[in-house]
């Protein structure tokens, strides 16, 4: 049972950056209303799950804190401003880099340095990073990059906020819910949206985002904490693979090799640091 739900979570995930970049890339809706439709539609879905769960409303009182959906909201926003200029394959593997960056940064900032395999992980994952950004034929849009690794870091922030929380799907809930009214200001600056958008940016939010996180967090108390790093390695693999399957996005040697190493330095770091 435990891996077909880490299954389901992991292509959950890696379909929020398949459903962005062809909502986004279609011009079926702009960054922001597609942010806005994602976050209050994945707030509904959480909000409604845990009402059946715990037989109460969390409406009135949600969990989470303002700190934490602040740094939701600002993920979701850079994710999709980011999927205007990267294709999904690309972003997901920018993102995926930059939380680790920035949780592996912050470990570093209090005093958890790192040392033997674990710093030998980390040098070979930091190169390739950058050369997957350095400029060139086949390099990233560079604002594009920008706003993902933003994305990642706020991710990374809200991941490392989660770790001093309450249970993490109500958390999820709670701070999703809180970004319902910082949503209603895309309001003022949301352009267009058509049906095919909206509903790519609702299966986003209600299924890819809000269910994907309750399988995720129902999966996670059954797998050892080394499995549990390491399956989350496979959502930019998955994203790859529906990128070129679903949108035709084809695959530069650079950005494989790129992402291979990159990987394949978190994996040695992970498994490293499990071992220590």
């Amino acid at each position: 049972m435990s891996a077909l739900l880490t299954l389901v979570a992991m292509l959950a995930f890696a379909a929020n950056s398949l459903l962005a970049r062809a909502a986004l890339s279609i011009d079926g809706i702009d960054a922001a209303s597609f942010t806005a439709i994602r976050l209050i539609s994945g707030a509904a879905a959480l909000g409604a799950l845990l009402t059946l769960q715990r037989g109460r409303a969390i409406w009135t009182k949600p969990p989470g804190n303002w700190p934490s959906a602040l740094c939701l909201f600002a993920y979701a926003i850079g994710f999709s401003l980011a999927y205007l200029r990267l294709g999904a394959a690309t972003g997901a593997l920018i993102l995926f880099a930059s939380v680790q960056a920035s949780m592996i940064g912050w470990g570093i900032f209090r005093g958890q340095h790192p040392r033997g395999v674990e710093l030998v992980g980390l040098a070979i994952a930091f190169a390739a990073f950058i050369w997957l950004l350095l400029p060139g034929l086949h390099a990233p849009d560079p604002i594009g990059a920008v706003l993902m690794m933003a994305a990642g870091a706020s991710w990374g922030a809200y991941s490392l906020r989660g770790r001093s929380g309450g249970p993490p799907l109500d958390e999820t809930a709670g701070n999703f819910l809180r970004t319902v009214p910082i949503c209603a200001l895309l309001a003022l600056v949301a352009d267009h949206a058509n049906a095919q958008g909206i509903g790519l940016a609702l299966a986003s939010g209600i299924i890819a985002s809000g269910l994907g996180y309750a399988i995720w967090y129902r999966a996670l108390p059954l797998l050892q904490p080394m499995t549990a790093a390491s399956v989350q390695l496979t959502v930019p693999l998955i994203a790859a693979l529906g990128a070129v399957l679903f949108l035709s996005e084809t695959l530069t040697l650079r950005l494989v090799l790129a992402g291979a190493f990159l990987l394949g330095g978190v994996a040695l770091t992970i498994f490293a640091k499990q071992r220590g």
